[in-house]
């Protein structure tokens, strides 16, 4: 059975390097140089999550529901 999961992607300014992670999956970050190795790594480090994960954690993770900018005066 496969499952889809959001990632969270950013880039490190001062490395260059793309971080990633996904929400509501203890442990599920790493970093690579590029998004296409990232996405490869991600798949990676979310099935070794699940893997150590309960059945009942695994049902539990939270569903993505979007995201939003917001401003704040500073």
């Amino acid at each position: 059975m496969k499952q889809n999961y959001t990632a969270y992607i950013e880039k490190d300014i001062e490395s260059g390097m793309y971080i990633g992670s996904v929400p509501g999956i203890t442990g599920a970050h790493t970093c690579a140089e590029t998004i296409d190795d990232l996405q490869e790594k991600l798949k990676e480090v979310v099935s070794l999550c699940l893997e150590v994960m309960g059945e009942e954690e695994v049902k539990s993770i939270p569903i993505f529901a979007g995201i939003s900018q917001i401003e704040v005066a500073i």
